[in-house]
């Protein structure tokens, strides 16, 4: 791949000084079209992130992922333990598109949709340009001693960003044991769930950590997907590029002078304002070519497309595009590479919607009693002891539950002696008797199929073992 010529090589990330200290980055307050596009998109993605384990549908959260209790609902549609598969093909399915999306278009996830960078970007660095003002005047605060006005910006920015990662924490752990049960938490005496009230003050520290000093190091350090970007970008990938060709030219980069030709002169139309390094949230010089640190947040290209503006040049100096499309002018292609992840992901879509299809709102387990042998009673009848359970996915109450034999004349007799109830998405599990005929087996193992029915409808089938003895085989 080729690069800028004013590229110089970098053995260390951006964030870090010679000395191997923390350098601080204090971005300028970017501004202009990508940054209003990119606005509205997380202030959408914000109200969903902070709503979504609040709300219902036909009585069920809308995402709700509850480890502890192994309770997932998906888009409002409950998954259990038992639907463990589905979770599983859905997360290769998450992992595919990622890879797809990031081979088209780079990291373009990070600066437009990750939950950390709409929260930084959007929420808390807009607090700090509000309290201490824009990169400049952030700079003189940091630099400066520790006086009244110093105290005051800086106390009053720390309680705002404890109080919006409390905000944050409350609605985190919303996903992880329900919104219900959060509000109600809230709303009681915090003494009465002392492990909760642990969790939430963990969970606060961590977000405040990240979000008032960590910051761009998780993209830079901890994310691994920021690792995997280096994999799977090639030259035809979509990113946020300098255009080294046009910026550069023969005689490189140079400060603008009035009037002059610069592409006559055979001048780069990069004029070394440094302004796209001052807005960049990670502290890099998008001239050096793809980095790691480069998140595609797009503040660059307004911050240039200004600069090219206000000096009549084109704009479009750093814009989204491939390696491929700066080098030698190539459209953009969907390459071979890019149809394979597609028909992967299509084929898997398929098989998820095929999965949920055939997936039963019912499922019922009937498992002999570990340790019993069969019973041998009056008439030729053999009794196996078995315990049974029922799990209803469904909003609804399942009433009048009752087992029936399909595949042998015989009995059940369950221990409680009459039909049950299966609790919305809850289960029902108990203790019943089997009883057949001697004359009616088969083997001294035989398959058997049992109805699981609701009233008079059959909702359910399972099979099991009966066991009988060996000279009715």
């Amino acid at each position: 791949m080729e690069t800028p010529k004013n590229e110089q090589f970098r053995d260390s990330i951006a964030t870090v000084n010679s000395q191997g200290k923390r350098s601080w980055v204090f971005p300028k307050k970017p501004s202009g079209k990508f940054y209003k596009y990119r606005s509205y998109v997380s202030y959408f993605l914000l109200a969903f992130l902070l709503s979504a384990p609040f709300i219902k549908i036909n009585g069920n959260q809308f995402l709700l992922f509850n480890v502890l209790e192994r309770k997932f609902n998906i888009f409002s549609f409950p998954f259990w333990p038992q639907d463990f598969y589905l979770l599983v093909v859905s997360m290769i399915i998450g992992v595919v598109f990622v890879i797809l999306f990031t081979v088209v278009f780079g990291r373009i996830f990070c600066g437009w949709i990750c939950p950390q960078t709409i929260f930084l970007e959007m929420v808390f660095r807009k607090i700090e340009y509000l309290i201490e003002g824009d990169r400049g005047k952030q700079i003189r605060l940091s630099k400066q001693p520790w006086n009244a006005e110093k105290i005051r910006k800086k106390l009053l920015k720390w309680v705002v960003f404890f109080l919006i990662s409390f905000i944050i924490a409350n609605v985190f752990l919303a996903y992880l044991i329900g919104g219900d049960t959060v509000v109600s938490y809230i709303t009681g005496n915090p003494l009465d769930n002392i492990s909760t009230l642990i969790s939430l003050t963990i969970f606060t520290g961590v977000f405040y950590f990240v979000f008032a000093w960590f910051r761009e190091q998780v993209c830079i350090i901890a994310c691994p997907y920021g690792r995997l970007q280096g994999v799977l970008l090639d030259n035809k990938t979509i990113n946020v590029a300098y255009d080294y060709k046009r910026g550069e030219r023969e005689k490189g980069r140079s400060k603008f002078k009035k009037n002059e030709n610069r592409e006559a002169l055979g001048k780069g139309d990069c004029i070394d304002c440094k302004q796209c390094v001052v807005v960049c949230p990670t502290g890099i010089d998008i001239r050096n070519g793809t980095q790691l640190e480069c998140v595609n947040c797009t503040a660059c290209i307004d911050e240039c497309d200004h600069i090219m503006e206000s000096v009549n040049l084109p704009k479009g100096l750093i814009r989204y595009a491939s390696e491929d499309n700066i080098a030698k002018k190539k459209p953009f292609q969907f390459t071979v590479r890019m149809k394979g992840y597609s028909a992967v992901l299509f084929i898997l879509t398929g098989v998820l919607i095929g999965m949920l299809f055939l997936r039963n709102d019912v499922e019922a387990n009937i498992l002999r009693l570990p340790g019993q042998l069969y019973q041998q009673k009056e008439n030729n009848i053999i009794s196996n002891v078995y315990t049974y359970k029922v799990i209803n996915k469904t909003s609804s109450d399942i009433k009048d539950v009752s087992y029936k034999l399909l595949s042998h004349k015989g009995t059940i007799k369950l221990v409680s002696n009459h039909n049950f109830i299966v609790p919305k998405q809850g289960l029902a599990e108990g203790t019943l008797f089997i009883e057949l005929n001697a004359s009616a087996l088969k083997s001294d193992k035989d398959k058997i199929e049992i109805g699981v029915y609701s009233g008079d409808k059959l909702i359910e089938t399972t099979r099991t073992n009966f066991l009988g003895p060996r000279s009715y085989k």
